[in-house]
């Protein structure tokens, strides 16, 4: 983990200038890199050869390449997004970590790659160690629950460059898939069925227009407890994304035939299942087919939106779309009945590529 100074100017000053004076801290980026390091640690494998401090991460792939006859690496990043607003506002920076892996290990089990590594990035107008801390122990958590060796990072105090208690919080992932295993969806026909697996609420996706929303439109502020939420606004929006990692690995390695798989990310359902549809197919989704969390419906109320609005920006419910043949739909039921409800929320048909809502 790298503490990355910015350069800030400064006018005549009587006395000595100093890099604390312009704004950067370096003892605070020292006592925050101590106090993360065991927490990194406890993520790594024997694979993590370097530790906090390291100019670069190093990962031995020898012995995990043995069990590869064409292994092909798939990186994703991602980040966090205005999610970090609430979190500032509710003053709980414990859940964002997770959110971030979650985001990216995602965007590469839907290809059939197991996550090895995660680098994160923390940026801010001022460090607070408390803070980093907070962060990064969430993440060391997230990455344990799922096997990834967090392997460093980098954290930034770059005054003026972040207005004053902005955040900033981006990663990257490393995975692995074995070349003829990658799910590519160019196997998908009309007559395979579309599965949802639920989501936690919004994930990371769609708060610049649930703040608008919420605080604006509305009136509410984090504390605020909704009739119809029944928790107050800020935990409903810092509700963590889902890795739905697990999920998906246990399918592979049970070998179910597993056509295409959807992170429903930005973009919501309607513009993130066509990306694995084959020329010549479309999806339809039953509306109905699945509970939409509350959430979702007070914002529509809010905003009058209509509802493809709503789709094209969130995932209304729906975190991970998974499209199998009839013939494969109960062995998906059976292997992840312990990991989360499985529904049947639509159908591939013949068509461009679009997604409609049918009754």
């Amino acid at each position: 983990m790298n503490i990355r100074r910015s350069t800030n100017s400064a006018s005549a000053a009587s006395g000595p200038v100093s890099y604390k004076s312009a704004g950067v801290d370096i003892d605070a980026g020292n006592e925050a890199v101590e106090r993360i390091k065991k927490v990194v640690a406890s993520t790594h494998s024997a694979a993590v050869l370097t530790g906090i401090g390291s100019f670069g991460s190093l990962f031995d792939l020898k012995a995990l390449l043995q069990d590869y006859s064409h292994p092909v690496l798939v990186q994703s990043i991602d980040g966090v997004g205005t999610k970090t607003i609430i979190a500032r506002l509710v003053g709980k920076f414990d859940t964002i970590g997770i959110d971030l892996l979650s985001a990216c290990c995602n965007d590469i089990i839907v290809m059939g790659a197991r996550p090895l590594t995660f680098l994160d990035y923390i940026a801010n107008d001022k460090l607070n160690a408390d803070i980093v801390e907070d962060i990064v122990s969430g993440l060391a958590k997230a990455c344990r629950s799922i096997g990834v060796s967090l392997v460093g990072g980098e954290t930034a105090e770059m005054p003026d460059t972040y207005l004053p208690g902005e955040h900033d919080l981006v990663g990257v992932v490393t995975g692995i898939v074995e070349k003829n295993r990658i799910i590519t969806g160019k196997s998908i026909e009309p007559g395979d069925v579309v599965l949802g697996l639920p989501s936690s609420g919004l994930h990371t996706n769609g708060y610049s227009l649930a703040r608008k929303l919420f605080f604006e439109v509305g009136g509410y502020t984090v504390d605020s407890v909704p009739p119809e939420l029944g928790t107050s606004v800020g935990e409903v929006l810092l509700e963590p994304h889902i890795n739905y990692t697990n999920h998906i690995s246990t399918l592979l390695e049970n070998n179910i035939a597993i056509k295409g798989v959807a992170h429903i990310t930005g973009g919501g359902l309607l513009e993130n299942i066509p990306r694995i549809l084959p020329e010549g197919c479309a999806v339809e989704l039953y509306r109905g087919s699945w509970p939409v969390p509350p959430v979702f419906s007070l914002m529509q109320q809010l905003g009058n939106l209509r509802e493809k609005e709503l789709f094209r920006t969130f995932n209304m419910g729906i975190g991970m779309v998974i499209i199998v043949s009839p013939a494969s739909e109960l062995s998906v039921r059976n292997q992840l009945h312990d990991l989360c409800p499985v529904l049947r929320i639509g159908a591939v048909t013949g068509g461009s590529g679009a997604v409609t809502i049918v009754a």
